[in-house]
Parts: C-alpha cells; structure tokens; sequence
C-alpha cells in the first residue's frame, strides 16, 4: 500500500526500535512480545528504508496465509480451505496488516495453523502433526505470550478429553515460546507475576469489562480507539460483523446433523477463547484484536458455505461474498489514508526537530514522543502514561546531558519542569510544539 510506504506508525517504531542498529530502542512496555521485533531484525538491519520493510512484510504475511490455512485441507477440504482464506483475507484489517510490523495478524496465522495440526494430531496417524503443532503454538507466544495461553486452553481441554498424547507437545511448546518472555519478566520487572501486575496496569488494570460496544464503535477504523470515543463510521459496512455469530451457529447445526463436530466447533471455542481478553477484559479496542478470532471462524462460514447445494444458493453466497470484498476494499481506502496522514505528520515533527538543530545522541518526550523520536533518530522517555519510563528528575539529567524537546499540542502547556524551555511551533503538523531545553554546558 503505497501510502504506508514511507512512516511508520507509533507501535511499529516501538517494534522495529528494539534491534535496529541505528537508533536507540524505544521503551518496552510489559505487556508486548518480541516476535515481531525478531522478524523485522533482518530487514531493518540491512537497510532503513521502511518501503523494503513493507515489501519484506507482505510477502511473508501471504507466505504465512497460505501456509497457515493448508494445514486444514485435509481436514476440510480443498474448497473450505481456500474460500476460509479468502474471507479472512478479504478483510481490511487483514490486508492493511500484512505489510505493517504489527503482531495480531501473526497470532492468526499461528492459531491458525496450530488448530488445525492439532485436529490432524487428534483424528489422524501423521506422527508429525504433534510436533508442527508444539512448534505453532511456541511461534504463536514469541509473537504475543497471553494470546498463546488462550489458544492453548482449548486446545489443552480437548486434548485431555479426545487424545492424551497430543498433551505434551501443547504443554512443551508453550513452554518453549514463553520461555524468552518469561526470562525477559524476572530481568526486567523482578518476577512473571510482577510483569503480569505492570500489563494490567499499563493495559487499563484489567478486569471485567464489557467491551462489545467498543469493538464494534472501531469496526471500521481507527486503528486504535483509546480511549473509545469513535462513532461507529458506516455501519451498512459492518453487517459481516452482526452476522458472523448466526452463521458460525448455522454451521454448528450443520456439524451436528452431519456428525462431524470437532473440526467446525473446535475453531469456535479456539475464536471465542481469543476473544475473551479483548471483549471482556479492557476496555478499549482496536479492529486488529480480533483477528485471530476471525481467521478462525472462517473455516466454519467457509464450511458452512461449500454445504449449499442449489445452484440459486450458491449464486446469492458468490454474490454477498463479492459485495463483502468491496465493502472491505472501501474500507480499507479510507483507513489507509488516515492512517498515512497521521505517520506523514509524525515525520514532519521529526523533520522540524532535525531542524532545530536536534541530531543525535538527543531526546523526546511528551505525547506522541517515541514515533517521532525514532524518525529523529532520538531516544525517547516518558513521566507519566502508558510508557511510563522515567522519573521527572531523570529526564532533567538526562536533558543536561543531550539536546531533549518536550512536545506538546496545540494549545497545551508544557508541565511545570519545563516552563523555561524555548517554544518553536513545528510546521505541517496539527499545531504541535517542540520545547527544547536549555542547551548543555559544553566542556573543556
């Protein structure tokens, strides 16, 4: 997508931060894993340019699809697996995801996959199948560490009931995958209950919290909506959303009648079990949650739709597909553009900060500061917030040290311990300012 080519945005910066050579790491916030930082490494170490990223990104990610739901042909079918993935494909959140260095698409691909070898484990003799599934699902937690423990469960519940063996190849490669986040929680925040307290902190103490109305409000955009103030934008475009539940249950029935349960309500408990952290656990949203979710529930709305005999119901299904896909389409224009306005806009502070002079080693803060910092080539802090890095009187040290701009709003003050910084408005920007501190006393 041309233009995403050029910026990235701010939890990719976060994500790209972490090994690339040239740039200070931006703060690591308990609740993130670092999957996707180890695969964009290679990328980001050969070569800046974000368009290379981009390009690397979406072919792994349609490598990814299509190995990812292979896995389910012969549990399904030739046709279910390749309509399954046309749905989850079609979507706008799936296609906008492909090329960014965000984790959700990749916990899909990962639930994905590890369901099906688990159903291939369970209801067939492929020796094999136990050990590409502990591989999925350590894949899975190295990409995001709780989204691995729910897709686990399931899978863990029906494995006690249906096929013992399977046990320790899910237990195994858990372990496996949580193993970095679990060394990386007693390093850095003392001990995994302690990182597990910081998450829910830094994730809006979570707790039960209806979350439906927020997932549907960012159905169609923003990329993040926190907090969820947006107002739902088309709702004709979200139909899909209203009618994926009836049709997940139509195709339970049919699994029922046909006595072939496992391999359609299998994906379903596997979705919802996805969802729960999501729907019932913050309280704010953004469309990518859900995707592991609707990758899922594909395979059944596939199934369910491969089931239609009379040649008038499969006319009127290619029909409500193709009109999906444009619906998508439509979407997907509309958030692409915003989205490239807001990363332009980072850039553009950036840029404004390179003119005044700042050049690394330097320092942001402030709203927005970790993005913008990265584009500086800076490294970044916070007070307060859900970066929480730093205490006031260490940003003052360090602003002693290094040229260190504050940004700031339009229209807000900068806090107290910066009230003598100098103000310089920062051009094609929605009115942000830079205050930069007094410069360092330079030594002999």
């Amino acid at each position: 997508m041309p233009p995403l080519a050029h910026a990235l945005g701010w939890d990719e910066t976060v994500y790209v931060s972490q090994y690339d050579p040239r740039v200070p790491a931006a703060f690591f916030s308990a609740p993130r894993s670092r999957g996707i930082s180890f695969l964009t490494a290679p990328f980001i170490a050969a070569t800046p340019s974000v368009l290379v990223l981009r390009i690397g990104l979406t072919l792994l990610s349609s490598a990814a699809l299509y190995a990812a739901f292979r896995v389910w042909r012969p549990v399904v079918g030739a046709r279910t697996t390749a309509l399954a993935a046309l749905l989850f494909a079609g979507l706008w959140i799936t296609q906008i995801s492909g090329p960014q260095a965000m984790p959700n698409l990749w916990v899909a691909f990962g639930a994905v996959a590890a369901t099906g070898w688990f159903l291939r484990a369970v209801t067939g003799r492929e020796p094999r199948a136990n050990w590409w599934l502990a591989g999925c699902v350590a894949v899975t937690a190295l990409f995001r560490a709780p989204d691995a423990v729910w897709l686990a469960l399931p899978l863990i519940a029906t494995s006690l009931f249906r096929n013992r063996r399977t046990l320790p190849y899910l237990v195994g490669g858990l372990a496996a995958g949580l193993a970095q986040w679990v060394a990386e929680a007693y390093i850095r925040f003392g001990s995994v209950q302690d990182r597990l307290h910081v998450s829910s902190a830094t994730e809006g103490d979570m707790g039960l919290h209806l979350n439906f109305d927020h997932a549907w409000s960012s159905l169609n955009g923003p990329l993040l909506c926190r907090p969820c103030t947006a107002t739902l934008d088309s709702p004709g475009l979200t139909l899909w959303w209203l009618a994926l539940p009836l049709l997940a249950a139509a195709a339970l029935a049919y699994a029922l009648r046909e006595r072939r349960l496992l391999p359609t309500a299998l994906p379903m408990a596997v979705a919802a079990a996805l969802s729960v952290p999501y729907l019932l656990m913050i309280d704010y949203s953004a469309p990518r949650f859900l995707l592991p979710a609707y990758a899922l529930l594909a395979l059944p709305v596939a199934g369910l739709v491969t089931r239609l005999n009379p040649r008038r119901g499969l006319v009127l299904a290619g029909l409500l597909i193709a009109a999906q896909l444009v619906s998508q389409a439509t979407v997907l224009t509309r958030v692409t553009a915003s989205t490239a306005l807001t990363n332009e806009r980072y850039r553009a502070a950036a840029d404004g900060l390179r003119t005044l002079g700042l050049r690394p080693p330097c320092l942001v803060s402030g709203p927005r500061a970790l993005p913008i910092a990265y584009d500086a080539g800076c490294a970044s802090a916070q007070v307060d917030g859900n970066n929480l890095s730093t205490t006031v009187a260490g940003l003052l040290d360090r602003a002693a040290k290094v040229p260190t701009a504050l940004l700031t709003a339009k229209g807000q003050r900068p806090p107290h311990y910066a009230r003598d910084w100098t103000p310089y408005p920062l051009h094609h920007t929605p009115g942000w300012t830079a205050w930069l501190a007094p410069a360092a006393p330079q030594g002999p």
